[in-house]
C-alpha cells in the first residue's frame, strides 16, 4: 500500500532499485512500514494487532517474528537508534505505547508496555535524536503527547505535553542542533529537545524542553498563516535533517489535500523570527504521510490515491515532483519497499 512504501522510498530516490513486494501475510490492513538506520530490518504494523518483523536483503526478505500485546489496530512503529541495540516502538489505538527489544536473532522482549498510558488512541509514535539517550513520544487523540524517557535503572518516566483538546495525529522530533540557541554575547547555548506535533484543530505546534524548568512549553515563534494554513486535519508532520545552517524546514500534510513546507531562518531579521508556509501542492486526495531522505533534499508523499510521489526544491525554492512510486501491491495485505542506498 502507498503509505507502507512512503518512508522507504525517498533515500531510494537518486537511484532507484526494482522494488520488493513483501507479502506482509497480516490478517488485517496494514497501516504502517518502517526500515531501520541500516535499512536491513522492516517492521510492519497492522489492524491485526500485531507487528511483525523482516530481515530485509537485496532481492528478498525473511520474516523473522511477529510482535503481539496490542489490544487494538497499530497504527504506527518507529526504530530507535542503533547505538541503544535493536528497539522498536509501536503505538496502538489501545491507548498504549509498547517498546520491545530484540535480544538476539529473532528474539524480542517487551521492555515497556504502556498500558494505560493514554485515554485515547495513540496515533504516532517516534524516537528522539540518539543525543538525548533513549526516549520516545506518542501523539494521541486525547490530546496529550507522552515523553518516555529510559533511565540507568532500566526503568522509564513519562511527561505529558497538553497539546490541544480535539487530538494530537502526528509528531515528529528535530534533528539534534536545529536552530541552535545563542546568548546575547553571542555564545551557543546547550542544544534543546523539540518536538512537532499535528492535530485535529488543524494547527501544527512547535515544543521544547526548557533547560531550566525540565518542562516542556510550546515555542513563541509564530507561525505566518496569512498566504497558506491547513483546513481539516493534520495527518502528518515530518521535520527535515538540517542542511544549512540556522535554518529549519518542516512538513506537514492534511486531509484537506495539500502538503505545507514550513521554513523558519534563512531571511531577514522579521522573517527569521516566523515559520514561513510554502506550498508544496495540491493532491487529488487526503494526504496521509511524508518521509524526508537522509539528506533533507528529497521529501516523499503518500497519498488517498495510492500513490507515492517524490519531490525536491529548487534554487528558487520552487517544490517539483521528480518521481513517483504507483502502489503495485495485488492484495491489501502487501506492502512495497525500495532498498536503501
Amino acid at each position: 500500500m502507498a503509505t507502507a512504501a512512503a518512508s522507504a522510498s525517498a533515500s531510494a530516490a537518486a537511484q532507484p532499485q526494482a522494488p520488493i513486494h513483501v507479502d506482509t501475510q497480516h490478517d488485517d490492513m496494514v497501516h504502517d512500514a518502517q526500515l531501520d538506520y541500516y535499512g536491513c530490518k522492516l517492521a510492519t504494523s497492522s489492524s491485526d494487532r500485531t507487528v511483525k518483523i523482516y530481515d530485509v536483503k537485496e532481492g528478498g526478505y525473511t520474516h523473522t517474528a511477529t510482535l503481539q500485546g496490542h489490544e487494538g489496530p497499530v497504527w504506527q512503529v518507529a526504530w530507535a537508534h542503533p547505538k541503544f541495540g535493536v528497539v522498536l516502538g509501536s503505538a496502538s489505538f489501545d491507548g498504549s505505547v509498547q517498546i520491545h527489544r530484540e535480544a538476539r536473532a529473532g528474539e524480542w522482549t517487551c521492555v515497556f508496555s504502556g498500558a494505560g498510558l493514554h485515554e485515547s488512541s495513540v496515533n504516532g509514535v517516534a524516537f528522539g535524536p540518539h543525543e538525548f539517550g533513549l526516549v520516545a513520544a506518542g501523539a494521541s487523540s486525547d490530546g496529550r503527547v507522552s515523553i518516555l524517557t529510559y533511565k540507568e535503572d532500566d526503568s522509564w518516566s513519562v511527561d505529558y505535553v497538553r497539546d490541544n483538546g480535539l487530538g494530537v495525529n502526528a509528531l515528529s522530533w528535530a534533528p539534534y542542533g536545529s536552530c541552535l540557541n545563542t546568548s546575547e554575547d553571542g555564545q551557543e547555548q546547550l542544544h534543546q529537545p523539540r518536538l512537532v506535533t499535528g492535530g485535529c484543530d488543524n494547527r501544527i505546534r512547535f515544543w521544547t524542553k526548557s533547560l531550566a524548568t525540565n518542562t516542556w512549553e510550546e515555542e513563541s515563534n509564530e507561525l505566518d498563516t496569512s498566504t497558506y494554513k491547513h483546513s481539516d486535519w493534520i495527518r502528518d508532520v515530518a521535520w527535515a535533517p538540517s542542511v544549512l545552517p540556522g535554518v529549519d524546514m518542516v512538513a506537514s500534510c492534511s486531509e484537506d489535500k495539500t502538503v505545507l513546507i514550513w521554513t523558519y531562518g534563512g531571511g531577514d531579521d522579521d522573517e527569521e523570527k516566523k515559520w514561513t508556509p510554502t506550498l508544496l501542492h495540491t493532491f487529488d486526495a487526503p494526504v496521509w504521510r511524508l518521509s524526508w531522505s537522509v539528506t533533507g533534499s528529497i521529501l516523499a508523499v503518500s497519498s488517498g490515491d495510492s500513490n507515492v510521489t517524490l519531490w525536491k526544491s529548487g534554487l528558487n525554492g520552487d517544490w517539483t515532483q521528480v518521481s513517483s512510486v504507483p502502489d503495485a501491491a495485488p492484495v491489501s495485505s502487501s506492502s512495497s519497499i525500495t532498498p536503501q542506498q
